[in-house]
């Protein structure tokens, strides 16, 4: 068993690769990005959206309403904010948010482009619901509020709450509600506050992915125990999706202003490297029932299997001579560069730009158990490791919203507000943790597991950093034939061989360090992994995710 050590913080100095001075961080917003910073071309960013007869712009202009200064996320309360709605234009909700962190949100106003007709888009409530109110509550706050829920005339339906002051029931043109055929179902996302069985959530469209036309509107739902259908909707685009995604031009330009940078652990012996280059460093194709026989990957992979259906038949794998395997799996992160999918996401309001680097090989995981730390042996190895982080920017505007990063499988998104961006820039960055190759937007331990117990993701600043602005656009299917998909990204097999290490007997190596009551709790968090954590099976490619076509999850 390697190295049983008590828990430590390790720490190095951070440099931009190519260079010798330190990139300084910093927390504050992203610098404002002007609409004219934007190449021409297109609906890119002109601050407005037509779902079809219903024009929606994004406003993240808020007058505050009302705080509670407890409970919910670090036990910091909420706030609820009134839009400023421009002229011409109509209300379809209130904003919340924890207070938990700094004012960064939006909700969408709407403005009916034909308010005549006879089935206008628009139409304001015909009454309005109490769904909730503070006043009886025993809680630090400013006053009591009062939270309604418009009754919609039929056909039409609510995408969003009023709130008040006052037990005095709103305006019936204080807002509007949307007809049917322009909204979609929508669901509960991030909590924002709760008390008892009431809470109070950010909702978004139910059904997400570059075809689903649910349109988020930034609104929020209250509920008094579990509620489905939720009691507002979201809205539906029933344009075209991509009219209002970036070109070519635009996208270029926006990676230029957003492109992250990747700092890697100062211990991290694996290294990204390009695809290219794995190929080109003797990587192996293999086929089932010629093992004895495989092929090297000629450059871009264009000999590589092209059917979509993994049936297990082939796999690659690392030099077969010990010298050079030992050699690509440290990878080369000269050649290292981003493969970027561009996508709209949220009925085409948004671009979600997915950015893929890929490393030869996964090292081994590391385990905590309270105040021990160790390696887990052959635990979590395995050749060919695709990670990735996701710009998330406004259509309306080409800001950048969120970044999602990617973690064993999974991920979180986080906000523009909340994560590092080097100084007087609106560059993110981020980390990527030892070994496992995660993605985190800060310095530190992540532990994944419970109770002080569990899988070590250590992420710190190294001296080894990647630029992901240096990137190879791999594919946008709304783009047609603009841009040619390498025949590597639709390979749908294994990129790494399946290790028949046995489980049991890493496990039974592992827990002769632990004391007898620690030992369980371990092992059920090791075998709730799944395979690809455990280094048990290669991985697909990034064409073979779920996110590829669909949301971040």
């Amino acid at each position: 068993m390697d190295n049983c050590l008590t828990e430590c913080c390790c720490a190095g100095n951070f440099f931009k690769k190519k260079q010798s001075l330190p990139i300084e961080t910093t927390f504050k917003l992203p610098v404002p990005v002007a609409k004219s910073s934007w190449p021409p071309g297109g609906d890119f960013a002109t601050g407005i959206v037509d779902l079809g007869g219903l024009q929606v712009s994004q406003i993240s202009t808020f007058n505050k309403v009302w705080s509670t200064y407890g409970g919910g996320p670090d036990n910091q309360g909420f706030t609820m904010f009134e839009p400023s709605i421009p002229q011409g234009f109509s209300m379809l909700g209130c904003y919340s948010q924890p207070n938990n962190k700094p004012l960064f949100g939006w909700v969408l106003a709407a403005k009916d482009v034909c308010p005549n007709t006879r089935n206008p888009t628009l139409k304001q409530p015909i009454d309005f619901t109490l769904v909730w109110n503070s006043a009886s509550m025993k809680i630090s706050q400013d006053g009591p509020i009062y939270v309604w829920l418009p009754t919609a005339p039929d056909g039409y339906k609510a995408v969003g709450h009023v709130v008040t002051t006052t037990s005095d029931k709103p305006s019936l043109d204080k807002i509007r509600c949307v007809r049917s055929d322009l909204t979609d179902q929508c669901e509960t996302n991030s909590l924002i506050w709760e008390s008892g069985s009431f809470s109070i959530y950010d909702v978004r469209p139910s059904n997400r992915g570059i075809q689903a036309p649910g349109v988020r509107v930034g609104t929020f739902v209250v509920q008094n125990g579990s509620t489905n259908p939720l009691s507002i909707a979201c809205l539906k685009n029933t344009k075209t999706i991509p009219k209002y995604m970036p070109n070519l031009q635009q996208i270029k330009a926006i990676l230029q202003v957003y492109s992250p940078t990747m700092c890697l652990h100062p211990s991290e012996e694996y290294l990204p490297s390009s695809v290219d280059w794995f190929f080109s460093n003797g990587a192996l194709l293999y086929k089932k029932g010629q093992e004895s026989n495989p092929v090297p990957i000629a450059t871009n992979g264009t000999n590589l299997p092209q059917d979509h259906n993994n049936d297990g038949a082939y796999w690659l794998d690392l030099p077969a001579d010990a010298a050079n395997k030992e050699r690509v799996k440290k990878g080369n992160l000269q050649s290292a560069k981003s493969y970027v999918h561009v996508k709209p996401m949220l009925g085409g309001t948004f671009t979600d730009i997915a950015m893929w680097v890929f490393y030869p090989f996964n090292g081994p995981s590391r385990a905590k158990v309270k105040l021990i730390s160790f390696q887990l042996g052959k635990i979590g190895e395995h050749v060919g490791d695709w990670e990735h982080v996701t710009l998330r920017v406004s259509n309306f505007s080409g800001e950048l919203w969120q970044v999602y990063f990617s973690q064993h499988s999974k991920g979180t998104w986080v906000d523009s507000s909340q994560i590092e961006f080097q100084s007087g820039g609106n560059k993110p960055l981020f980390y990527s943790s030892l070994h496992g190759h995660a993605s985190y937007p800060h310095a530190g331990l992540n532990l994944q597991g419970e109770d002080n117990i569990g899988i070590r993701n250590d992420t710190a600043k190294g001296n080894n950093v990647m630029d992901l602005g240096i990137f190879e656009l791999v594919c946008g299917e709304y783009l047609g034939s603009s841009v040619i998909e390498p025949p590597w990204l639709n390979y749908f097999w294994e990129w790494g061989p399946k290790i028949d290490y046995n489980i049991d007997v890493e496990l039974k190596k592992i827990k002769k360090f632990l004391p007898k009551n620690l030992k369980s709790a371990l092992e059920k968090i090791l075998r709730s992994l799944p395979s690809e954590v455990l280094g048990e099976e290669g991985p697909t490619g990034p064409m073979v995710k779920n996110n590829w076509n669909g949301d971040e999850i």
